[in-house]
């Protein structure tokens, strides 16, 4: 294979699983694709193909060798080392550029090192997994990746009729996904991400649709813990000219047990790549819940909502609103760049407003006050006499951070 060729990377456990895995290489060569192979078996190899990374590569690269983990006899050990290895051999082809797509297939053990091999595969590149554990709950695996889980139905033990079907597809499916070209980003005025809960839509349409007009692309995250996950990892990766941060609803989460949190690195990323952020305390109003049966005992009393059958929100008080307005400030005095946040003095989610369940000017205080007592330079603190759904407010949010946007670049060309 030439030095530039673009190739689909094929893993999984050869050692048992070779006949299949011959199989979705002969497949993949029918559909015209180059394919390298990497070996993440424990226990041997096969030579129904050839295999260019075999196991002790994989082993190595997670500083062990396949003879101690082996002599060891602890699988669930050799699969958390294999995956890590795989992880290591991937992100280093990953840098010549040629991957095209990536796909495995596995069941428990299997699947799980597959999925953590695809973790260093940027967006956008295909990544398929045909695997029995398609219908189980595999999101801490997949984490933030654009990750394809197909259902293997049968086990992946052996060919069949099914699993020769199956597999066919998972091949045609990877092959037509890589054949995709990725579009250009070509708006003058680049990327923007904004933070987005359904209490706060029409602020973030609003906000969208202003920022279009001046020629940026905009980006959505809905705050569901990954969503937050996934814009503070996207930041990091240069994706971003700047963040309109409205609904930092998951904070609350993290403060409270929710379920919606996305980690203490929630709100950091912007900071320490030093881009612009204009941030809103949107939906810190509230902490997410599951069924009401689900809401801890120790929260039962307090002020609930059904958002929906399986959502429950429950009103955070001032003591908490407190802590969590010292929470997102200390995560935004480390930033490097301007920072403006903006406070909705009318209510900071659908919810919160004069007629709205929510409606609790004391809490709202509580976080306004720690915002503003506990921000430092390079932070403005702007208050806005809106609630955060109205159209005024979301104009000015798009107004500060065009300001500061031009302000960047005002600074750059004098630099430069």
């Amino acid at each position: 294979m030439a030095a530039t060729d673009q190739y689909i990377l094929m893993l999984g456990c050869f050692d048992t699983k070779g006949e299949v895995f011959a199989y979705l290489r002969e497949c993949l060569l029918a559909q015209g694709e180059q394919v390298i192979t990497l070996n993440t078996g424990v226990m041997g190899t096969t030579n129904l193909f050839p295999v260019d990374y075999e196991a002790e590569q994989v082993a190595l690269g997670a500083g062990t060798t396949i003879t101690e983990l082996r002599e060891k006899k602890d699988r669930g050990f050799a699969v958390e080392v294999m995956g890590k290895g795989a992880a290591h051999i991937v992100a280093t082809l990953r840098q010549t550029g040629n991957i095209k797509a990536i796909i495995g297939m596995g069941g428990g053990g299997g699947t799980y090192i597959v999925l953590s091999a695809m973790q260093a595969i940027p967006l956008g590149i295909p990544k398929l997994c045909l695997t029995t554990l398609a219908t189980k709950d595999l999101s801490q695996q997949i984490g933030i990746k654009d990750i394809t889980l197909m259902p293997s139905v049968v086990d992946l033990a052996g060919l069949n009729s099914m699993s020769q079907l199956l597999i066919s597809q998972a091949a045609a499916a990877v092959s037509a996904m890589a054949r995709v070209p990725v579009p250009s980003r070509s708006t003058a005025g680049g990327a923007i991400a904004i933070s987005m809960f359904g209490n706060t839509t029409p602020c973030v349409d609003r906000c969208s649709a202003l920022l279009k007009e001046q020629g940026y692309e905009v980006f959505s995250f809905h705050a569901t813990g990954v969503g937050g996950r996934t814009l503070e990892a996207l930041i990091r990766e240069n994706y971003f000219k700047a963040v309109l941060d409205i609904t930092t609803t998951e904070l609350a989460d993290e403060l409270c047990g929710g379920i919606l949190s996305a980690g203490p690195e929630r709100l950091t990323a912007a900071a320490d790549m030093g881009i612009p952020q204009v941030v809103v305390p949107g939906c810190l109003d509230m902490v997410n819940f599951a069924q009401p049966d689900t809401v801890p005992a120790h929260y039962q009393t307090r002020k609930l909502y059904s958002w929906a059958p399986d959502v429950t929100l429950m009103r955070t008080n001032a003591e908490e609103n407190s802590l969590l307005g010292e929470m997102l400030v200390q995560k935004l005095n480390k930033s490097t760049n301007k920072v403006t946040v903006v406070l909705p003095l009318k209510g900071i989610s659908q919810l919160d407003a004069a007629d709205g369940l929510f409606y609790a000017p004391e809490a709202n205080e509580a976080l306004f006050n720690s915002i503003k007592e506990h921000a430092q330079e390079p932070i403005k603190v702007l208050e806005v006499d809106a609630h955060i759904n109205e159209d005024k407010f979301a104009e000015i949010l798009v107004k500060e951070l065009l300001e500061i946007l031009e302000k960047n670049s005002v600074a750059t060309k004098l630099i430069n």
